[in-house]
């Protein structure tokens, strides 16, 4: 699931795919707007067949959370 994310988010910013970390924070490490982590979830919601919660999406803060997320609402 990180590698799937890690993919979509050099779509979006950029950042080489090597340089995100569990621990990279989309707003501080990796330079997201507010537009492009809520177009980024968009994305994640057709790559995965899923549908984000906006209020939980509000408190990701790091990829990991992310991923811990998709993992939890993808099964």
């Amino acid at each position: 699931m990180f590698d799937k994310v890690a993919d979509i988010i050099v779509n979006y910013v950029e950042v080489k795919k090597e340089d995100i970390k569990p621990e990279s924070r989309f707003m501080e490490d990796l330079g997201f707007s507010s537009f492009d982590f809520m177009s980024m979830l968009g994305e994640v919601e057709d790559e995965l067949n899923v549908e984000i919660d906006q209020e939980e999406a509000a408190n990701i803060r790091t990829v990991q959370e992310a991923v811990d997320y998709l993992e939890r609402i993808s099964k």
